[in-house]
């Protein structure tokens, strides 16, 4: 076995990490665990929870005074299970969409952070991050939910996940209405009251203390939406020329292409009205992330990423219009890519159809891609060989 290393699992924006019993990693943090001790790799896996929408260096600093928290909580070595060495234990860091801007931001060299504790100690343990579906070059979706209507149907958005994670299913009537907001948002300039009846049918499904979670939940998205502006093309080009990779630590990433809308993906995502109102959802959501100017990829598209990718992806040339529905495919490598994925933002990190499994899979949205957990073993089995490597 290696000598024992924390490694951090840190969400993206939809940072719902542990609400009540919704679990943002839940499948991944056990199987990542498991294929780690499977390479002789002595781990402990941890979700780390953000504040979703926040800035991205207030994320950052969140990690870090987490970071801070485990070491002063850590026993010394030798003083029993569980004793990870805290100051001198090696750190992974492995980011889901936006969660992989935070890790990059924590460990480049010289970055201040708001608050108390200094980065540069912990930075200087870290040895690998892994970075999945993340908008490293930014995603256009950031820029339509940046407006007022597109902050309410983010609001809108997430609670139709996080009821679907965690009840298995949405009102179809809701998905329907849903679906049809997105098709038709030209005409949602006067539409509010049905934003809000929507949000109201939905938090019928859940009890009081669970509903006064999600008030706090969403308090905190609505009390700092730092992050959209952030994620943008157009920032991303800011963040990517301020925040530089550290000598040492080594990079890899987790890339996502979900199917392009058509006949196919209709007929693949099956008969149940549901499944094919949340695709009437996606069909919508990967229109608006697929406006990537051709001119802010053209040096991954060109260049040996590019070739690494339609080799990944059987020959396939990605376009500047593939996304995951959420964030342009040619917008998520950095470093080493170690998997591309055929599948949806959220497939990789668990949430894809398979009811049969214990614990189930439970989909957000149905794209037609045939991810399945064959696929996402696949993934964490890559990921995990990756951050074994001492580099």
């Amino acid at each position: 076995m290696t000598a024992p290393r924390r490694v951090y699992l840190v969400p993206g924006f939809f940072g719902f990490a542990n609400l009540g019993e919704l679990r943002y990693f839940g499948h991944t943090r056990a199987f990542l665990a498991r294929a780690l001790a499977d390479l002789g790799v002595e781990a402990r896996v941890e979700a780390v929870p953000t504040p979703p929408t926040a800035s991205l260096p207030r994320r950052a600093a969140f990690l870090l005074e987490r970071l801070a928290a485990d070491d002063a909580a850590a026993p010394p070595p030798g003083a029993g299970a569980g004793g990870d060495g805290g100051a001198g234990t090696r750190i992974d860091l492995v980011g889901h969409s936006s969660g992989g801007l935070d890790a990059r931001l924590l460990v480049s060299p010289d970055v201040s952070l708001p608050g108390a504790v200094a980065a540069a100690p912990f930075a200087a343990r870290v040895g690998a991050i892994v970075t999945v579906a993340t908008p490293h070059r930014g995603t256009p979706l950031a820029s339509f939910f940046t407006s007022l209507l597109g902050q309410r149907l983010l609001q809108l958005l997430s609670l139709t996940t996080i009821t679907a994670l965690r009840v298995g299913h949405v009102p179809l009537a809701v998905l329907l209405k849903l679906g049809g907001l997105f098709a038709r948002l030209d005409d949602l300039l006067l539409n509010s009251a049905l934003l809000d009846q929507l949000f109201d049918q939905l938090l019928e499904d859940f009890s009081p203390e669970r509903r006064a979670a999600l008030d706090r939940f969403f308090a905190d998205v609505s009390a700092d939406t730092s992050l959209l502006p952030q994620l943008t093309p157009e920032s991303m080009e800011v963040f990517n020329a301020s925040t530089r990779d550290r000598p040492g630590v080594r990079y890899g990433c987790v890339v996502t292409r979900g199917r392009r809308p058509g006949v196919g993906s209709t007929i693949s995502a099956g008969l149940d009205p549901g499944a094919q109102a949340t695709h009437a959802l996606y069909v919508a959501l990967h229109g608006l992330a697929g406006g990537t100017p051709p001119e802010r990829v053209a040096a991954v598209l060109r260049g040996p990423t590019g070739d690494a990718l339609a080799a990944a992806y059987g020959g396939e040339r990605v376009d500047c219009v593939d996304n995951d529905g959420v964030v342009p495919t040619l917008a998520q490598p950095w470093g080493e890519l170690l998997q591309a994925v055929r599948g949806d933002h959220l497939d990789v990190i668990g949430h894809f159809n398979d009811p049969g499994h214990e614990p189930p899979h439970v989909d957000w949205i149905a794209t037609g891609s045939g991810f399945d957990r064959a696929q996402f073993e696949a993934v964490w089995r890559a990921v995990a060989r990756f951050l074994a490597q001492d580099g």
